[in-house]
This record gives C-alpha cells, sequence and structure tokens, in this order.
C-alpha cells in the first residue's frame, strides 16, 4: 500500500524486451534509496512495481504485457521523469490516501492554468472512471493523491500548489500527456459491497 505523498523523483534508464515482456531500470534520483530490499515495492508513476535488482542510485523492476497496456508505463521514453513511492509502512503518517498502485485507467492532461501562486489541472477520464470520481474527494494521478475540485461528464479538475509541482514529475508534464489514474479505494469497495446487497434482496 502507498499513501500518494511522493518521496522522490526519479527517470526511466532504460528498458529491456525479455521474453514479451519488459524489464525497466529506473534512477531514484531524489528518492532517498536507504536500505532497499528485493521484492519491495515501488510506486513508479502510480504503478506498484516490485525491485528484482538494484545499485546505489537505481532499482530494475519487470512489467508485463498486462501493466504495459493498462497504464502510461508502456510508452515512456527513456529519461521520462518518474515519481517514486516506497511501500508505506505501518508506522508512517496516511498524509495522503490509501493507494494500492492498481491503476484503473490512464486518462489525459486537458489544461494547465495559473491560478494564484497554483496552478489548476484539468483531467480527461475514462467513460468507466467518471462514476467514481466526486468533487472534494480523492483521486491519484500519476501516484500523487490529490484533492477534486470539479468533476463532469468529461473528467475532473484539481489544484496543484506549488511545493507539489516542484517536488513531482507534474514539473515535466504538459497538456496532452497520458496519466495513470487510480480511483479511490473507498468507492470501489462500496460500490462492490452496495453490489452485492442488491443480489440477496
Amino acid at each position: 500500500m502507498f499513501t500518494g505523498i511522493i518521496e522522490g523523483v526519479g527517470a526511466l534508464a532504460g528498458r529491456q524486451a525479455l521474453g514479451g515482456d519488459v524489464r525497466l531500470r529506473v534512477t531514484t534520483g531524489s528518492l532517498d534509496f536507504v536500505a532497499p530490499r528485493l521484492g519491495e515495492s515501488i510506486a513508479v508513476n502510480g504503478v506498484c512495481l516490485t525491485v528484482i535488482a538494484f545499485g546505489q542510485d537505481w532499482f530494475e523492476a519487470d512489467a508485463s504485457t498486462e501493466t504495459l497496456s493498462l497504464t502510461t508505463l508502456g510508452g515512456l521514453r527513456e529519461g521520462a521523469v518518474l515519481n517514486l513511492e516506497r511501500a508505506m509502512r505501518p508506522s508512517d503518517r496516511l498524509g495522503g490516501h490509501l493507494v494500492s498502485g492498481h491503476v484503473d485507467g490512464v486518462g489525459q492532461v486537458l489544461s494547465v492554468h495559473e491560478d494564484a501562486r497554483a496552478q489548476r489541472w484539468r483531467f480527461r477520464a475514462p467513460a468507466p472512471l467518471l462514476r467514481y470520481i466526486a468533487k472534494k474527494g480523492s483521486i491519484c494521478v500519476d501516484g500523487v493523491s490529490l484533492t477534486v475540485n470539479e468533476a463532469d461528464h468529461e473528467g475532473f479538475e484539481v489544484a496543484l500548489i506549488p511545493h507539489t509541482v516542484a517536488h513531482t514529475a507534474f514539473a515535466a508534464t504538459a497538456v496532452g500527456d497520458a496519466v495513470n489514474l487510480e480511483i479511490d479505494l473507498v468507492a470501489r469497495y462500496v460500490e462492490r459491497l452496495l453490489g452485492a446487497r442488491e443480489a440477496q434482496a
């Protein structure tokens, strides 16, 4: 599990095709990469990946064909800037919201506007996800926990404070770019529970 609070910004250092899927090498950049372990989970632009090799300032992870097809990882070029978060520990503060690292769909940056010292970002979301996105609810965009300011039939809008822009990959994200979206876990489970109740009625 993750919190959606980005711990560092790294970059895609390389990709190697292996038996139909891909092994990614990621430089850790500003991530505090102390005492890494084989098999630990790291969210890369919101995608939970398993560390299978590492060095002082890099790690490698395998991305399956499923992951490559359902997230932005399949289309990233070498040098792409990446949001990184190591898995949360039981003692960590939950500063964002509960994030699984399982991407629900790919959205797109529609616009960015200055709003005092902040920025307002508007995203398009896949139609099947729109019912889970609510005003003042939580959503994870490229691994970043954000609060929805507005939501409509096309997508949603959030406000990014200067700190968020400066310390995440949003500083290198442009209008038209694809982004990974993960809806709030609570919304997903509420729907499941209500569906089960209706089926029993």
